[in-house]
Order: structure tokens, then sequence, then C-alpha cells
């Protein structure tokens, strides 16, 4: 690697498989009721389409971010984005809901791949006092993926059908691996063992304690066959994780697959607490509302998609200058500004969730949302990974995604239990499991539905206000501390080579 490497062309390379990533979330999202309609299966088996994958997602994370360290964070993406590619092409040839919840979690096994190693890079390539603009680019890229993702998504179903919005994966990762061979360095390793014991815990546990959240509803929280009950399979999941702990705790001969360590530094605990609640919120707000929006209001997908253009607009401008401010406060006030900000307009989402309501009225929350998110994102990953040793970028970034996804998976099992709950209460008799609720609802049911998803979008509103008070004891980072502990300069002070192959 030449001293004129520079890192933001890397950087580019590295958005665009991020950007693939957004937009396959935010298409699903929209095209839920159409691949309900179109595979004849009911809310909590669509719910599963994005379970399966948020699960695939976030089990191997742990590993996959060693991994990286071990073989190369460039080497891991590629083959991740191979892997994600590949996978999208058998969502959109699956002839059942059983085909495709397996291609999903294949995807998220490639999305596990790829994610560790985008920020790992970005904390080996970047000096802490600029990492503020990278994230912030990032968020700039987030926002529109918000914008693109449900619009072409909403076109992609309307006019060729729900397949297409799994093809349009194919010539995105095609021009990603093609860019990231190109323009991603190669960095330099670092060895490490990995913690078998602790995968197997760790996948067992997550496994156990999702599928007994998200199927309750559909066994009445009662008994699945035999002894075996919903309430044993979600203890049993926390006494794994709990085991799973336990186990990092005392693996002193191997090295821990969660490294407890990295715990100590303050920020990089509550940044990984805080991003727990962001994800849990930010997967289990859009259920809801675009069942409300589809078949309360009768939009298609693609109108149902333009009501989140305010969000997607406001994030995309804000992200940057956020990202440069970011460099310049504290990002604790950034942050706490943000989750506020995310709670309030679901709240708002809430109070408006009844038939016949104005779509007008509707993109003012989403506006809300736009600010929000500009303001989350990108101060808590940069308190997160500031001062993480070049040794655990991979470590540290695969902890940090995994908490983020945790939450996304608890997130999409919680709301998938709380909707049927809800459900079965204002809507007494409907089978949601069996019901494929095709179409705009019969205005009989329309009251009853648009309550249940108006009280579903306050889990997720008060997921994130905790959000808001975690990000308040936020200690304010000290510049370039990850690099002066290291005796090194920082970053950008020292001719590329000295940290790159």
């Amino acid at each position: 690697m030449t001293s004129n490497f520079r890192p933001w062309p890397a950087l580019w390379a590295l958005v665009l498989g991020f950007f693939m990533l957004l937009i396959d979330t935010t298409i699903v999202s929209v095209a839920n009721p159409r691949i309900m309609e179109g595979l004849h299966t009911g809310i909590n088996e669509v719910i599963w389409v994005t379970s399966a994958y948020l699960l695939a997602y976030a089990v191997p994370l742990l590993i996959t971010g060693r991994l990286g360290d071990r073989f190369g964070p460039k080497n891991l993406y590629l083959i991740g984005l191979v892997v994600f590619t590949l996978s999208s092409a058998w969502c959109g040839l699956s002839a059942d809901v059983g085909q495709l919840i397996a291609a999903r979690a294949v995807q998220g096994l490639g999305a596990s791949m790829m994610t560790p190693q985008t920020m790992a890079i970005i904390t080996r390539i970047f000096p802490p006092d600029r990492r503020g603009q990278a994230m912030g680019l990032w968020g700039s890229v987030a926002g529109v993926a918000t914008l693109v993702g449900p619009v072409l998504g909403g076109l992609l179903v309307d006019g060729l059908g729900w397949e297409w919005i799994f093809f349009i994966n194919l010539p995105i990762g095609v021009v990603a691996f093609v860019m990231a061979v190109k323009l991603v360095p190669k960095l330099q390793t670092h060895p490490h063992r990995f913690d078998i014991p602790g995968v197997v815990l760790n996948a067992v546990g997550m496994f156990l304690l999702v599928f007994g959240i998200q199927e309750g509803e559909s066994y009445k929280w009662g008994t699945i066959v035999g002894p075996i009950s919903v309430w044993s399979l979600i203890i049993a999941g926390l006494v794994v994780l709990a085991i799973f702990l336990v186990w990092q705790r005392i693996n002193h001969k191997g090295e821990p697959l969660l490294p407890l360590s990295l715990f100590r530094d303050r920020n990089f605990a509550l940044g990984n607490a805080a991003i727990s609640t962001v994800g849990f919120t930010v997967t289990s707000f859009s259920l809801p509302l675009i069942f409300f929006l589809q078949l309360v209001l009768g939009f298609t997908p693609t109108e149902s998609a333009l009501m989140m253009v305010p969000m997607a607009v406001l994030n995309t401008l804000l992200a940057g200058p956020v990202g440069r401010l970011v460099d310049r406060v504290n990002p604790s006030f950034v942050a706490f500004t943000g989750a506020a900000l995310l709670g309030i307009s679901l709240v708002w989402y809430s109070m408006l969730l009844a038939p016949g309501v104005a779509f007008e009225w509707l993109l003012l929350p989403s506006a809300v949302m736009g600010l929000a998110n500009a303001c989350i994102w990108s101060p808590i990953s940069t308190t997160v990974t500031r001062n993480l040793p070049q040794a655990q970028a991979g470590a540290g970034s695969g902890v940090y995604n995994t908490t983020r996804q945790f939450g996304s998976v608890l997130g999409s099992a919680a709301v998938a239990a709380l909707i049927q709950v809800r459900l079965s209460v204002e809507l007494p008799g409907i089978e949601t499991g069996q019901h494929g609720f095709s179409g705009t609802l019969p205005e009989s049911m329309q009251a009853g539905f648009s309550a249940a998803m108006a009280q579903t979008l306050l889990l997720p509103a008060a997921t994130v206000f905790l959000c808001a008070i975690i990000v308040l004891f936020f200690a304010k980072p000290k510049q370039t501390v990850a690099w002066v502990q290291q005796g090194q300069p920082a970053p950008g002070d020292e001719p590329a080579e000295s940290a790159l192959d």
C-alpha cells in the first residue's frame, strides 16, 4: 500500500455495500403486505421473513468481527458481499414463505460478515477527531437509503412484483464488489483464537428467546408441544445467555468471544446499551405504520413509501453537518436530542393513526423523525469507537453491531407479539397468523386495526426514550485517546504504510 492512500474513496466503496443492506431492509418493510398476499401467508409468518434475517445477522457478528481481525476486514467484507448478493437472487426466486425465510437467513449471514468490517476499517483509517465526519457521511447515505429504498420498493412491487425488491440487489452487489476490490485497502491482521462454546451458547440463547417472544401469541402463551411452553423457551433463552456471559468471564484459556474488558470504557458500555434501544426502535416502528397506511388508508406500496420522504430528506441533508458538529461538541447532547425527538415523533404517529386521517398530518412526524435520525446515529457510533485500540477494532465493532442487531431482533419479535395481542383485543376472533389481510380492510375492521397499530407504536417510543436517558451519562470523549495509549500518532499524521500492509 502506497503512502498516497486516501481514506475517503475507501469509505465511499464501503458505503455502497452499506447502502445495499439498508435498501434491502426498507424495501422489505414496504412489501410485507404484498408478500403476504403473493405467498398466501399471515402476519406472523411474514414477520419471520425479517426476524430470520435479523437473527442470522446478529448471532455471528461477534465472531465475524474477529475473523476480520484475523484474516483481514477487506477479505471478510468481500465474502459477505458475495453471500448477500447471491442469496438475494434466492429470495426473489422463492416459491413459498418457508423458502423465503431460509433465503433471508443466508442473506443475514452475508450481512453479518460485511457490517463489522466496515466499522473496523473506518476506525483504523480515520483519526478519532475526523471520525465524526466519516460517520456523518455514513448517516447521509443512510438517509438516502431510507428515501430511495421505500420509494424504489414501492415502484418495484407495484410494477413488477415483490420478487424484484430482492433482484435489485444483484447489480448493486456487483458494482460494490468491484469498487471494494479496487479502493478498500488491505489492513494489518491480528491473530485471534475463536471461542466455539461461546458461539453455540450465544446462538442457542438468542434463538430460544426470540422464538418464544415472537411465537407466544400463536400458542396463546401456553404449551407448544408436550412439556415445552412458550415461557419455558423464553426463560431457557435468558438462562443460556446468562451462561454465555459467565463463560465469557471465566474463559481464560481461550480468547472470549465477547471481550468484557472493552466494557470497562464507560462510553463503550453506555454506547452499546444506547444502540440496542435504537436498533429495537427503528426495526419495530415501521411494520405497524406500513400496515396502517396500506390496509386502512388503502395506500399502494409506492404511496406508503412516499410518506417517508420528509424523514429521508431531512436525514440526508442534516447527517453531514451533524457529523461535523459531533467532532466539536459533546456527542451526548446531540444523541439526547435525536433520541428525544424520535420518541416524540412515534407518540405523535400513535395519536394520529385513525381511519380517515388526512395524509398531510402524517408527514409532520415523518419530518421530526428525519431530524431525529440525523442526530442519533453519528454521535453514538463515534463515541463507542473513539477509544478502541487498533488490535480490537474488529472485536469492538463486532460487539457494537451485535448489540444493535440484538436490539433489532428483539424489536422485531416484540412488535410481532404485540401486534397479535392488540389485534386479538381490538378485533376479537381474527386469527392473525392465518389471515393475509389482502387489500384494504372492510370499514368494520378499520377502527380496531388502527387502534392496535397505534398502541403498538408506543412500545418503540418508550424504548427510545430510554435511549435518551442512557446517552446523558456519556463521558465527554478525549481526542485521540486510543492512539496515544498505544504510543502512536493519530492516523493522518503518519505515512499510510505505517498503518497498512
